[in-house]
């Protein structure tokens, strides 16, 4: 509003006038201060008398003059107040920044120890339950989480502990049982972890391995077996035929049957899993008394041996009246009859062929079978047995092809008795042959042996019964043919190879025929 007046001369013309009553409803809107309302409204009062004096415009500049000096005034206390007040607040800031100071140092200094110490306390306490010492508690006198975590703690512990006990008692009741079993037990029974220390020996073990009522578990078996031969035998052998030992002036007949302890050893895997495998911890060895069944064996072989040897004399008369019943000077037979014949006469060949296996399974379990080794040409074992079987592959035209290397090395063997074996093959591979088809044969060095095969083509055997098929008696089944032979016949060709030295096997698959070998050992030159 001063601008206006000074900018401009009276008498004011109407848009000065008008600009200076804009401003001056602008004051009278923006009135704050004590007497600044009175000013103002003498300043509207002289503006409304102003024309052309200048006394009254003195008296405007002199109302202008007084309301910028009352907001000057204003302006000025408004300003120490703030900075009293800024004052104030610095002061209280310090204050509350001290304060705030002293809480922070001493919390830094009390709150580590108030966290580690607890934790310390549940970490020893933890660290003794993975020792199995399940009577540790852990005792936090501060009401707060870890007193509620020492109290879960403590429950635990004690949980453990009661579980603890209650296993290691079923534990040792189980084992006094398992204890009791094993020292009841009639069979020779020696436990021995993966260290090589005797963990159970019953009293059938130390009467018959000859050792006295010592205290046995614990040591080493390797030390108990250096002066004990039979004992240190058992150990080296996994698996074998049933042996002798003399008892009390008797022969008793054991068999070893070793097993091997293995017990689950859980491993983390890949992606999180768990992988359990099994790792050893020791053997258990069994000597079964087979005193029984051996007897009861030997008699049977016995029983056999006899039945078979006076079933020879009715059978030969048997064949011998079937000889002359033939005959045309006796008396002519007609066509019915002579059927009648030949089926007594197949009949009679063939009780005549089961006496003779059996007579030749009886001397092999007796041990009573003699052999006469000789050195012989693996050629001779071949023609033999390939004459033998000459006539059954000429009525099936089936090819019997050798396949022979030359200067084959001789063999050490019983040629009659490994011929057997050679006709056995071929008869059986002739039998399951179809018609027109071919077997081979052939000889092949292996080593210090050499491997006779004879392979056909016919539909091969199954699996699940080639692992019988060398047993006694057994004959693999034929969807209802009639079935051949007694079932003695690859049984007692594995005695004769055994007996000889050699292995024995069958090689077969279904639509792929068979392949039966034996070895027997190269003869030494002298």
């Amino acid at each position: 509003m001063r601008d206006v007046l000074d900018n401009q001369s009276l008498p004011l013309t109407d848009s000065t006038h008008n600009a200076f009553e804009k401003q001056l409803m602008k004051q009278e809107l923006n009135v704050t201060e004590r007497g600044e309302g009175v000013a103002t409204a003498v300043l509207r009062h002289h503006f409304e008398q102003l024309a052309s004096s200048m006394f009254i415009l003195k008296l405007i500049r002199n109302d202008l003059r007084k309301i910028e000096i009352l907001n000057i005034q204003a302006i000025l206390r408004k300003n120490d107040q703030a900075n009293r007040r800024v004052d104030k607040t610095l002061l209280f800031l310090g204050l509350a920044g001290s304060f705030t100071f002293l809480v922070l140092f001493s919390f830094s200094v009390n709150f580590p120890s108030a966290i580690t110490n607890p934790l310390n306390t549940l970490l020893k306490g933890i660290r003794q339950i993975s020792k199995q010492n399940y009577k540790e508690r852990v005792h936090l006198d501060n009401i707060d989480e870890f007193a509620e975590v020492a109290s879960a703690f403590n429950e635990m512990a004690s949980k453990l502990n009661d579980w603890e006990s209650s296993n290691l008692s079923h534990l040792m009741s189980e084992k006094q049982r398992i204890d009791t079993i094993i020292e009841q037990m009639q069979d020779v029974i020696i436990g021995v972890d993966e260290q090589g220390q005797v963990l159970f020996i019953n009293t059938s073990a130390k009467t018959m391995l000859n050792l006295s009522e010592g205290k046995y578990v614990g040591q080493q078996v390797a030390d108990v077996a250096k002066h004990n031969d039979l004992l240190k035998s058992i150990l080296e052998t996994t698996h074998g035929k049933p042996f002798c030992i003399v008892i009390n002036d008797k022969d008793a007949f054991f068999q070893l049957d070793c097993k091997e302890i293995t017990v689950p050893n859980i491993s983390p895997a890949e992606h999180d899993t768990i992988q359990i495998a099994r790792k050893p911890a020791g053997r258990v060895y069994i000597l079964r008394n087979v005193t029984e069944f051996k007897e009861r064996d030997q008699a049977k072989t016995n029983f056999i041996a006899t039945i078979s040897h006076e079933l020879k004399t009715p059978i030969s008369a048997i064949k011998m009246s079937l000889k002359l019943l033939r005959d045309e000077r006796v008396g002519g037979l007609n066509s019915e009859q002579m059927e009648l014949i030949n089926h007594i006469g197949d009949d009679a060949e063939r009780l005549l062929k089961i006496t003779y296996e059996l007579l030749d399974l009886s001397q092999v379990e007796t041990g009573n079978i003699q052999l006469n080794f000789t050195a012989t040409q693996p050629e001779h074992i071949l023609n033999y047995a390939i004459k033998a079987v000459k006539f059954e592959a000429d009525q099936k035209q089936i090819i019997l092809e050798e396949l022979l290397p030359a200067h084959l090395p001789q063999v050490q063997a019983d040629m009659e008795k490994t011929a057997w074996v050679m006709i056995n093959f071929l008869s059986n591979a002739l039998r399951y042959s179809p018609e027109k088809s071919k077997i081979d044969i052939l000889v092949q060095p292996k080593k210090a042996f050499l491997e006779f095969s004879v392979r056909d083509h016919g539909k091969g055997i199954d699996r699940q019964y080639q692992d019988r098929l060398f047993d006694r008696y057994f004959q693999v089944p034929t969807d209802g043919q009639s079935k051949f032979g007694s079932g003695l016949g690859l049984a007692i060709s594995k005695e004769f190879i055994l007996v000889q030295g050699g292995e024995i096997g069958v090689e077969s698959e279904m639509g792929g025929g068979s392949r039966f070998w034996f070895t027997l050992p190269i003869a030494k030159k002298h």
